[in-house]
């Protein structure tokens, strides 16, 4: 599969989200979000209308990604457990619907929540590996932000459970919390040999979305058309940051 993948640069990716309620408004956003240049695009299936019409998401996801072209999409489903919509489908009816992701469209990257069962994760590991899809294995805390060694050990559990991507979002209380993320970030990245995202949310957390790589994190989430999760910051501005930054850490 060529294509940019999360990690293979020393800077951040910029993954901006489509939330349509159809495909319609799926392909607005879509096209009004690639003019801004994104390095990837997240499609939150969780929003859509049709999801447990396995036909009409598959019809969508053959649309987003013909739109698309050469900017990868990671495919999304995120449970109300971790701060999603509320949906009809149970957890091993989106490990399959996933898993069809895989075999039957060109979308590159797949997330996958750590909390669900083991042999859940393995089945979908086995499906996105034999289709050459990458996993994003993913913990979200949208009530508080657990201790620096906690979320260095959801990042490990990542890697353990053979992901390609570990990810970690947390909702700060404080900026104490931030620096907790991003201290954990800079320690798990010495630790695992697969790239990590990490961030904190919020308007404390919203620095992390600008300086997280800085700190080790390889991706960021940007608004393009509309935010899926607070504290995103719009995509000019976010890239602008990195701009600077990359100057910043490029000078002698």
């Amino acid at each position: 599969m060529t294509m940019n993948s999360i990690g293979q640069d020393a800077r951040p990716m910029i993954c901006t989200p489509l939330v349509g309620m159809n495909e319609e408004q799926l392909v607005e956003q879509l096209q009004q979000v690639l003019g801004k240049r994104p390095d990837i695009i997240e499609w939150r299936a969780d929003f859509f209308a049709e999801l447990a019409d396995d036909a009409a998401v598959l019809k969508t996801a053959a649309a987003l990604k013909d739109i698309a072209g050469d900017t990868p999409l990671l495919f999304t489903i995120r449970s109300w457990h971790e701060g999603g919509q509320t949906i009809m489908l149970t957890d091993q009816e989106v490990i399959e619907l996933n898993a069809e992701i895989c075999r039957k469209t060109a979308i590159e990257y797949v997330d996958c929540e750590l909390r669900n069962a083991h042999d859940h994760i393995r089945y979908l590991r086995e499906a996105s590996a034999v289709c050459g899809k990458k996993m994003i294995g993913s913990f979200h805390n949208f009530d508080f932000t657990p201790s620096c060694e906690e979320i260095v050990l959801k990042l490990i559990e990542a890697e353990q459970k053979k992901m390609d991507v570990a990810k970690v979002a947390v909702m700060p209380k404080s900026l104490e919390d931030v620096l907790a993320l991003l201290n954990a970030t800079v320690l798990a990245k010495r630790q695992l040999s697969i790239p990590l995202i990490t961030m904190s949310m919020g308007k404390y957390g919203a620095i992390s979305r600008m300086v997280g790589g800085v700190f080790g994190s390889a991706l960021t989430f940007a608004v393009g058309a509309k935010a899926s999760a607070p504290g995103q910051v719009p995509i000019e501005d976010l890239q602008a940051v990195l701009d600077i930054i990359d100057r910043s850490m490029d000078e002698k």
